[in-house]
């Protein structure tokens, strides 16, 4: 039996961070919204090109098929189209197969106010004022930033990273960074090693992630040729002593990641140039760059990393 929704992973998602509306927004911004509506019905059968989070929804979507009986997953789409100017949307939705029939069409208004009607563990969008909206009123959302968009079918692996700090757990510990010094950054981690973080903004996600891992673990023990879809990460700048925190805290969860780096301030694109994964969450800009271009980056908008 197919899980309700308030048992699944749910991701919501912009069409912005879907598609590439490069050229649709263009016309809207020069030209109006009757401009704009009657540029979508007259495109209304030619399908947009893939965004930036296409290929990291694509694959999520897939786990669905490998559990067909329980579908744990599920995308659902939350939309400022009105429901006719978003027909385009959901002819592209069919067009690229991605089994996506949930969908709020809110004419202009944010999406925010929706992210936990539909159970959402996290909101992808192009906006970044939506998801700063969203993460005002404590809702699970990430930035979704300009980059190449590569989608190589014949990998079907999803691969998930995640910064630790303000990403996973809550801003305390980058509050001490931030107010002093390493040192004391280091002396104040080493204090409280014993004591697991508060969850942050994509604690939840990173739960349920790790539940659909245990799905795929009794898939393997039961078929040992089984191939598993998914492989998260954690890429943190902390490094020895503060990271025996980082593990506390994923202990006391009842969770891990198949790879976790401490990188102790190296670039993280030195590792995500390697690991390549389909999105990396961070909560600092400034981390969120890859020499390439290449590798999707989610800017959450959360705590004293993003004050001015």
């Amino acid at each position: 039996m197919s899980y309700p929704i308030e048992q699944k992973l749910v991701i919501a998602v912009a069409s912005s961070a879907l598609f590439d509306l490069s050229e649709s927004d263009q016309v809207f911004r020069e030209q109006g919204e009757k401009a704009y509506r009657a540029y979508q019905q007259e495109h209304l059968h030619i399908p947009l090109d893939k965004g930036v989070a296409f290929p990291f929804v694509r694959r999520f979507l897939s786990i669905n098929q490998k559990f067909p009986e329980q579908c744990p997953v599920e995308v659902v789409l939350l939309s400022r189209n009105s429901a006719i100017t978003g027909k385009r949307v959901f002819n592209s939705i069919v067009h690229h197969g991605l089994n996506i029939t949930r969908a709020a069409f809110l004419e202009g208004k944010s999406p925010y106010a929706y992210i936990p009607a539909f159970n959402a563990s996290l909101f992808l969008s192009a906006n970044e004022a939506d998801v700063q909206e969203a993460i005002d009123y404590d809702h699970p959302a990430g930035t979704v930033l300009p980059s190449h968009v590569v989608d190589d079918v014949d990998d079907v692996e999803l691969r998930i990273a995640f910064d630790f700090d303000g990403v996973i757990a809550d801003d305390a510990s980058e509050r001490v960074f931030k107010t002093g010094s390493l040192a004391d950054f280091q002396a104040h981690e080493t204090s409280y090693s014993h004591i697991p973080h508060t969850p942050g903004p994509l604690a939840d996600l990173f739960r349920k992630l790790s539940h659909l891992q245990r799905l795929e673990d009794q898939a393997v023990e039961a078929a040992p040729d089984y191939k598993r879809v998914l492989r998260t990460a954690i890429v943190t700048a902390r490094n020895a002593p503060s990271h025996e925190r980082v593990i506390t805290t994923l202990e006391h969860w009842g969770v891990n990641a198949n790879e976790v780096f401490f990188l102790g301030g190296m670039r993280k694109d030195r590792i995500l140039s390697v690991l390549k994964p389909h999105m990396f969450f961070d909560d600092q800009r400034s981390h969120l760059e890859s020499e390439a271009g290449d590798i999707p980056m989610v800017h959450i908008p959360f705590g004293v990393a993003n004050l001015g």
